[in-house]
């Protein structure tokens, strides 16, 4: 794995870890072994943010990551959060939020590839302008359950995918079974941003850029699920992976 890519991934924190008990980071395997099949070299960001090193860290990788986690504060995205609504937010991490706000705008700022998954897909879209949906349950009352963490590792519902996106050229599907364990979802899209795949009740399950934005980066997917747990028995999600890590190996070859 001399030449392969080095992938980016930006974890989660957990305030007590197993050695001492103090704050700690948190990242599913899953995410390092779908990178890992896809022949690619996962790299952890330290849980810094500082814009010096998170930019070097860019620097260094050919791809960066975005995964899954706690919900983003929702003073990112609106003034006008009801009572009702603030109990329904999780806990959030204020610092993973402006880490991963110093991160996305390196990405942009170095124009590395860029997979978005879950919070990533939901912290992309408001990083470039747009917001979310604070509780799918209450805001919208006649979506499906897409909180069933009970099956996380399993398909639950369909997706439809936009005929001319990247998600359905590389799946080489118009449909994409996908599993659902979130509550909040993207509402405005941000502007350079379209949608490439939605559930039946048209919450938004993929983006990427729009055409005449699509010089900003090499590459970049977000998705709403989660395909690195559904990799080992549906593997039109490995090929997400493998199309990202292909991307940050033909950039990196293209800038020696």
């Amino acid at each position: 794995m001399k030449s392969s890519p080095l992938i980016l991934i930006s974890p989660s924190t957990e305030s007590k870890g197993a050695e001492f008990g103090d704050t700690s980071i948190s990242l599913s395997e899953t995410y390092l072994h779908a990178i890992m099949a896809a022949d690619a070299v996962p790299v952890v960001l330290p849980c810094t943010t500082s814009r010096t090193v998170i930019a070097e860290c860019v620097r260094r990788c050919d791809g960066v990551m975005l995964t899954g986690g706690d919900d983003l504060s929702p003073q990112l995205y609106t003034s006008r959060l009801t009572p009702a609504l603030r109990k329904t937010t999780l806990p959030n991490d204020p610092e993973r939020d402006l880490r991963e706000l110093l991160l996305i705008d390196e990405v942009f700022r170095q124009r590395k590839p860029l997979l978005a998954i879950c919070r990533g897909h939901q912290m992309l879209n408001v990083a470039l302008g747009g917001t979310l949906v604070v509780d799918i349950r209450r805001q919208l009352p006649d979506a499906i359950n897409h909180r069933r963490m009970d099956k996380r590792n399993e398909v639950v519902h369909e997706a439809r995918l936009t005929d001319d996106s990247l998600l359905a050229k590389i799946t080489g599907r118009r449909t994409l079974g996908v599993n659902s364990t979130h509550h909040q979802a993207v509402a405005r899209v941000a502007r350079p941003l379209r949608v490439t795949a939605s559930s039946a009740d048209g919450v938004v399950e993929g983006m990427e850029l729009k055409p005449e934005a699509a010089g900003l980066l090499p590459f970049l997917m977000a998705v709403q699920f989660h395909p690195e747990r559904l990799v080992t028995r549906h593997p039109e999600h490995q090929t997400i992976f493998s199309s990202f890590t292909l991307a940050c190996d033909l950039n990196r070859k293209k800038s020696l």
